[in-house]
């Protein structure tokens, strides 16, 4: 099935999800974020078939997400997240935040973060980079940007 292009709208929310949007590529993400990152343990950590999981690998590739570094000379490969990639995590990680919060019930969060910085287990917390107060959907107003639409 053909999946649709985000990719071209003038929207920054479209153009990552032409990037992400299809379900397993935040969980591939996430498996490579914590140390899987060959083929074998993602396809068993993911029960994915084997087509679909080399058709995410691919795409996360060709975006500059992850790179591949060879590991044998069969060629077998393994699979680390670029630069781009890391800072996608971040995004996985307010995920994480909405996802602790309104559906974990009574088991409470799945995994928790200890911050390397100060030693404490902690949560992502938005905040404006500007003056630091929080910063949640309320707080601001949307503004056409000097990439937007004509029609914005």
């Amino acid at each position: 099935m053909q999946r649709t292009s985000f990719g071209d709208m003038a929207c920054s929310i479209a153009r990552t999800l032409d990037v992400v949007g299809e379900p397993w590529s935040p969980l591939v993400l996430r498996d490579i974020w914590v140390g899987m990152t060959r083929f074998d343990q993602l396809q068993a950590d993911l029960g994915i078939s084997r087509k679909v999981l080399a058709e995410r690998l691919h795409h996360l590739v060709e975006q500059g997400v992850l790179e591949r570094h060879a590991y044998d000379n069969r060629p077998r490969y393994e699979y680390r997240l670029t630069e781009k990639g890391t800072e996608l995590v971040d995004l996985l990680m307010v995920m994480v935040g909405w996802g602790d919060k309104w559906l974990a019930g009574e088991a409470g969060a799945p995994v928790l973060y200890r911050h390397h910085a100060c030693g404490e287990i902690s949560g992502v917390d938005l905040r404006c980079a500007h003056c630091g107060q929080p910063m949640h959907a309320g707080d601001v107003d949307v503004l056409p940007g000097p990439g937007a639409a004509e029609s914005t």
